[in-house]
């Protein structure tokens, strides 16, 4: 199952990269999306899929350590899910703001921008 899910990861992180290398904004955009799913699934894959109750202390109980789960990569992964939804919106209004300059999306077409009024 570990082999399974390493192998989903390299592959959502080569699809990013093929995606973040190609010369329409709109397939850059979906490389970062899909980067971030990359990411939030290296997080919580790293931090072990575990079962385990959560690390409370209800009435005085004392519970063993290895009986809790272990919440820094939960945390992590929660931050980096804001994280990535924050660079996606703000990549999709820059994409907007672009395309409304300059009627299109494409990178080559870019050269000439200083003469957009």
């Amino acid at each position: 199952m570990n082999l399974v899910i390493a192998l989903l990861v390299g592959m959502l992180f080569a699809a990013s990269l093929y995606l973040l290398l190609q010369r329409s904004l709109f397939k850059i955009i979906f490389g970062i999306i899909i980067f971030g799913y990359g990411t939030i699934l290296f997080l919580f894959v790293n931090g072990g899929v575990t079962r385990g109750n959560p690390a409370l202390f209800l009435d005085g109980e004392a519970k063993q350590p290895m009986e809790m789960a272990d919440p820094l990569p939960q945390a992590l992964t929660l931050t980096a899910i804001v994280i990535s939804i924050g660079v996606q919106m703000f990549t999709l209004i820059l994409l907007k703001r672009t395309y409304e300059a300059s009627q299109t999306t494409d990178l080559d077409d870019f050269q000439n921008t200083d003469q957009i009024d």
